[in-house]
């Protein structure tokens, strides 16, 4: 009996090309995952590992410290951002002034989207989901989506910078629809 000897060929060097590719489909844009930054009472989803960062911001007329929780995926960024007000009358216009902050940093127009109140969250009329489309400082277009919302004395502002990249819309929900205050 004679047996023929597979030679790797057009068809084997095919099916390596279409495993390899199926096995770079199947890795993830996105790995989803809970997180609890520190001291911030916030439970949710980053699609990456969030890197902390501290300092000092303008928002309206006063200069506060700001704690912004962020990383990077699917080449869209995702930051939720924390800052307080020293009473509860200052509650609502610090929101005022940090959505307009936000809107700003962007160079952006901000259209609503409808109400943001996450489980937990204290009831504030400007709490909020935004679409912003703005420019870079390079003059490209950037598209975001922001929520603003408060719990206690405590105002947050999560992002999703180009929020029209790869996921699109789908990670921005993800990313949103999962936030609740502890």
């Amino acid at each position: 009996m004679q047996t023929r000897a597979r030679r790797p060929g057009v068809r084997g060097a095919a099916a390596a090309l279409v495993a390899a590719m199926a096995a770079i489909a199947c890795a993830p844009t996105f790995d989803w995952r809970e997180a609890r930054p520190e001291g911030s009472g916030v439970a949710l989803m980053f699609p990456c590992r969030p890197a902390m960062e501290e300092r000092r911001t303008r928002v309206g007329a006063a200069v506060v410290p700001i704690r912004l929780d962020s990383c990077a995926a699917g080449g869209a960024i995702f930051s939720l951002a924390a800052i307080d007000a020293a009473d509860p009358a200052g509650v609502t216009p610090m929101l005022d002034a940090f959505r307009v902050q936000t809107a700003a940093n962007l160079a952006a127009t901000a259209t609503e989207l409808g109400a943001f109140a996450p489980p937990g969250a204290t009831p504030n009329p400007r709490s909020a989901r935004l679409a912003l489309v703005g420019k870079r400082p390079d003059g490209r277009r950037v598209v975001a989506q922001a929520a603003f919302f408060v719990k206690g004395l405590r105002l947050f502002q999560a992002t999703v910078v180009n929020a029209d990249v790869v996921g699109g819309p789908e990670a921005a929900d993800t990313f949103f629809g999962a936030i609740r205050l502890l």
